[in-house]
């Protein structure tokens, strides 16, 4: 779109998760704290990574293109809680699992707080995956391209600008200045609202090498000739993601040069940014962004002086990500419904008269049918144990209902989600709470997208003390509640 204000418009980037402007020497100093907070880098089994992910279930890709993509990512969710992100590549990716497993140790010893980082792999058979920080409000191509509530605004896509720099600032330090394929989808931003730059592309790519999978006319033009990813490479990615946030769209970088070779920065800026900043500090981003897609690879500035560079354009920077986002924060920015209410407060008898009506009506699609093979002497007592389970519940007989359900689940033949989310509410009741919260989580695992299992692990959290798990949870049952009603 065509800007009729005579200011040029911009990118974004960011600050600490103060609000405060960061010290380009105090980026690692700062991440201290975040750093003690998460796990060492660890091998998963598929197991393990099946259960989170419900069995790598379509409604938890994530991933552009979602199943279609070569590589998929997934969201879920480990026993402890921990959310995070599954990307499984294609099985032809990694033949070698030795050269796989040391690149992602050597990934996996990165941790700041400017990356989504990385937490393990997996390398068992042909099976590849990394186990990543899972990043809850999505991508910058998403808020910067299909934005539905409101544009990015330009102080926070200044923001924007600053994160990734200081992230590839990092790893850098770290010896990891390759990054394979920036660009917007590779940005996600955090409960905070704060932008990260993904891990995923720090991983040398796999024997197919190819190292950009968008457009060859946004490509470096030395990989053109080479075919090989260099540090200046990543600062060329950098430029073309300073256009993006400058323009609001993707715009081939030869076209965008010509426009600022021509002086027409009102076709490269985004309308909506009319009036949001100053002729200066436009003009020094289309600076910086020109200096990054010089051809020449060695005239391009480095992740430093990047980061020295745009710490003078940041500004509200007392003011929260979230909030410039437009991003919903905390407990008390998501309205509960009446299930979601009586969850928070811990009202299991609220929580037995929702279920109770409930009935099985959810199992529709998630319980295992039964062959007519099933239909044995064993298959009946079987259904009679749940039979009775059904009554104890219903007159809450908590301790007669976890008897029945027990016998039930352990015989195996039929899985119900139902079934569990009635044992796990017995337990609660029972005061068991922990083993509440594994029945919630089978719960989910059968049925991936069912907002009552997200509630019942929201309610054995509050139970076990885990406020903060708690609170996530009920976000998510929110969201997936609100999901359901919409399409009901």
């Amino acid at each position: 779109m065509g800007c009729g204000c005579s200011n040029l418009s911009a990118c974004c980037w960011s600050l600490d998760q103060n609000g405060s402007i960061p010290e380009a020497d105090n980026v690692e100093n700062e991440d201290k704290g975040e750093e003690d907070d998460l796990p060492a880098f660890r091998e998963y089994s598929i197991e393990t990574l099946q259960m989170a992910t419900s069995g790598f279930a379509m409604e938890n890709i994530v991933s552009e293109h979602g199943e279609k993509a070569p590589n998929v990512v997934y969201k879920g969710k480990l026993e402890n809680q921990r959310r995070i992100a599954v990307k499984r590549f294609n099985r032809s990716a990694w033949p070698d699992a030795r050269q796989f497993l040391e690149e992602a140790k050597a990934v996996g010893q990165l941790r700041n707080h400017r990356l989504a980082n990385l937490l393990g792999c997996c390398c068992e058979g042909d099976e590849r995956l990394l186990v990543a920080e899972f990043m809850l409000n999505e991508t910058l191509a998403k808020h910067l391209f299909h934005w539905e509530a409101q544009p990015m605004k330009w102080v926070m896509r200044l923001r924007v600008a600053l994160h990734l720099a200081e992230a590839l600032e990092y790893c850098t330090s770290k010896g990891r200045a390759l990054y394979h394929d920036l660009n917007a989808y590779r940005i996600v931003f955090d409960d905070e609202g704060n932008p990260r730059l993904s891990c995923f592309g720090l991983m040398k790519n796999s024997r197919d090498g190819k190292s950009y999978s968008t457009n060859l006319a946004f490509t470096p033009p030395e990989y053109l000739r080479t075919g090989r990813v260099t540090p200046e490479s990543v600062m060329y990615s950098f430029g073309t993601l300073l256009l993006d946030l400058l323009s609001g769209k993707h715009i081939p970088p030869s076209h965008a040069l010509d426009l600022i070779r021509d002086r027409n920065i009102q076709m490269l800026t985004d309308s909506c940014l009319e009036g949001q900043f100053s002729n200066d500090d436009g003009t020094e981003l289309v600076r910086l962004a020109s200096r990054c897609l010089q051809y020449e690879p060695r005239e391009r500035p480095n992740p430093k002086s990047l980061v020295t560079a745009l710490i003078p354009l940041q500004r509200d920077t007392e003011v929260p990500s979230h909030e410039l986002m437009g991003i919903l924060h905390g407990t008390d920015a998501v309205p509960l419904s009446p299930l979601g209410e009586a969850c928070l407060r811990m009202d299991l008898t609220a929580i037995h008269d929702v279920l109770e009506k409930l009935g099985y009506k959810d199992d529709e699609g998630a319980a295992t049918e039964l062959s007519f093979q099933m239909w044995t002497n064993q298959m009946q007592e079987t259904l009679t144990s749940k039979k009775k389970g059904d009554v104890a519940f219903r007159h809450k007989d908590f301790r007669a209902a976890l008897e029945c359900y027990t016998q039930f689940i352990d015989v195996g033949t039929v899985v119900s989600p139902t079934v569990y989310a009635r044992r796990s509410l017995s337990y609660l009741m029972s005061n068991m709470p922990q083993e509440a919260l594994n029945d919630a989580v089978q719960a989910q695992v059968i049925s991936p997208i069912w907002h009552i299992a997200s509630y019942l692990q929201a309610s054995a959290l509050l139970a076990l003390g885990k406020e903060d798990e708690a609170q996530a949870a009920l976000r998510e049952a929110t969201e997936l509640e609100n999901k359901k009603n919409a399409t009901s």
